[in-house]
């Protein structure tokens, strides 16, 4: 069951502790920030999409965070998302981890 997609009661923003990025690997190297943003929204609001370039090429470089308002819908769309066929590919679709120094 996917959680709740109503509005929190607090207006439109949302304090930064409550909010998730997920990571998503292996994603085709077609695919845009609205395609991402569009299959992400069904599980709740999504904050921002970031879809890493190559520098030289300009191609995705098959992977992109996605930050979600609510932790809650983030867990759904995990759950519902890993290993899923999308755009004939087999994603990966987990929390994200900080980076490494």
């Amino acid at each position: 069951m996917l959680a709740s997609q109503a509005t929190p009661s607090h207006g439109n923003t949302s304090p930064s502790s409550q909010r998730k990025t997920i990571y998503v690997g292996n994603l085709s190297f077609d695919a845009t920030e609205g395609d991402v943003k569009e299959v992400f929204s069904a599980y709740g609001k999504v904050w921002k999409v970031s879809l890493p370039k190559d520098r030289e090429t300009g191609r995705s470089r098959g992977f992109a965070f996605v930050e979600m308002e609510r932790s809650s819908d983030a867990d759904a769309a995990i759950e519902a998302l890993d290993s899923a066929e999308w755009m004939g590919r087999e994603i990966r679709v987990n929390a994200a981890r900080p980076r490494s120094k």
